[in-house]
């Protein structure tokens, strides 16, 4: 089963996979644009790579099992 790809998964040096990116995530994509015209380089950086970090570890974290319910 392939998994899908997060937002910061693609390669932003080709094309195809920005299109692919915008397609998949348009509301993140925009909301990434418009903040890009509004920070600087470093701010825009700094906030793009703590986000994608923060995601990182998310997904990284184990897996709690179900609870189950006890029978009566």
């Amino acid at each position: 089963m392939k998994t899908q790809k997060s937002f910061y998964d693609f390669n932003l040096n080709s094309v195809e996979e920005r299109l692919e990116r915008s397609h998949l995530f348009p509301k993140l994509t925009g909301f990434y644009l418009a903040l890009q015209e509004e920070l600087s380089e470093a701010e825009y950086q700094a906030f793009y790579n703590s986000e994608k970090e923060s995601l990182r570890q998310f997904t990284m974290q184990p897996k709690l099992s179900e609870p189950t319910c006890a029978e009566a």
